[in-house]
């Protein structure tokens, strides 16, 4: 029997997953996150986001909600909130645009670069890499790139790969993305109508991949799923970074979105994560991971002297927060990651 590629390279991934599960099962550990479940971005008016992403982006909206009390300011580590959280799905994934009524942060500075550590998007699949950047440009977007590009063939684990940055209404940076046929899950292969069809992952900056893969693969358990180093004038033009060198490296849980992390080999000029951040600020991005013991999770991070937004693991006592209890920690260079046990 043959084997058609995207169902060689599901098996593949698949097989990868599960010799990493096997080797945390005979260390007799199981891995502490089970899934990626959305990406939470803290937007300035809900109204505006929802509108944008619903109509230029095409997601669905599937709640709206408003939270308040002590377990969400013991939670996000902001006192006195009000918060509206409209989620919202694109194929099979999601996304949380969080306005906070009160009180309000900063905005994302007009300085921010794509080499700054406090950097984050995620990579929305299209159908069609020249049918969505027309229609981005039709609907007016700011450009982050200078405009789609091909990752070149001399770079094998990227090769063929077309993306393009560009932001949102408060200037959180997107990806759009389309895989050549040897490349990215099955799913982005089928054939589909739609022109944008999910989000493959989220993409985080990082001062060093072997301090971030302690935490992300050797602490939580997520699996490293893909590497590359990507460089020249297409890397730098779609970064908009002269010079830019990076060391990407692709992780997942066993369900959900994925993680990448981008290493700058160079220019090494990025800024660090603000030590000030909060949730309230634009420049806010939380990644909701799921597990099935949250206190077994906060202890492990505790030992592990993983820095906490929380005051610790939050019980939802009034279940308007939709887990039965979480928390926020910060990840070695500072992004938010809020582990949810439902």
């Amino acid at each position: 029997m043959r084997y058609s590629r995207n169902t060689i390279r599901l098996i593949a991934l698949l097989i990868c997953v599960s010799l990493a599960a096997l080797s945390w099962t005979q260390e007799g550990r199981t891995p502490l996150v089970s899934a990626v479940d959305a990406v939470s971005m803290t937007v300035s008016d809900a109204d505006r986001a929802a509108d944008f992403y619903s109509r230029v982006l095409h997601f669905q909206k599937i709640s709206d909600k408003e939270v308040a009390g002590e377990d969400y300011e013991h939670l996000e580590g902001v006192f006195g909130l009000r918060i509206r959280m409209v989620r919202m799905q694109l194929g099979d994934e999601q996304i949380v645009l969080t306005e906070f009524l009160a009180p309000k942060g900063r905005p994302i500075p007009a300085d921010a670069r794509s080499n700054d550590r406090s950097f984050q998007h995620i990579a929305i699949i299209v159908s069609d890499m020249d049918k969505a950047y027309a229609w981005l440009r039709q609907n007016k977007v700011e450009h982050a790139s200078s405009g789609p590009q091909r990752l070149p063939d001399w770079n094998h684990n990227a090769a063929g790969i077309r993306a393009f940055y560009f932001k949102d209404p408060d200037g959180h940076p997107l990806e759009i993305l389309q895989f050549p046929p040897d490349k990215g899950l099955p799913k982005w292969h089928r054939a589909s109508a739609e022109l944008f069809l999910g989000i493959d992952h989220t993409a985080i900056v990082v001062d060093d991949t072997g301090a971030s893969l302690k935490f992300y693969r050797d602490l939580l358990g997520m699996q490293i799923v893909g590497q590359s180093e990507n460089y020249g004038t297409e890397q730098e033009h779609l970064n908009n970074v002269f010079g830019a060198h990076l060391r990407i490296t692709s992780l997942r849980a066993a369900a959900g979105l994925g993680i990448e992390l981008l290493e700058y080999l160079a220019p090494r000029n990025g800024r660090p994560f603000p030590d000030d951040e909060h949730a309230n600020d634009l420049v806010h991005r939380q990644t909701v991971l799921l597990t099935s013991n949250a206190d077994r999770l906060a202890h492990d991070l505790l030992s592990a002297r993983v820095d906490l937004v929380s005051s610790g693991v939050v019980a939802n006592q009034n279940d308007q927060l939709g887990f039965r209890s979480a928390l926020i920690v910060r990840d070695p260079d500072g992004h938010a990651v809020e582990i949810e046990e439902k």
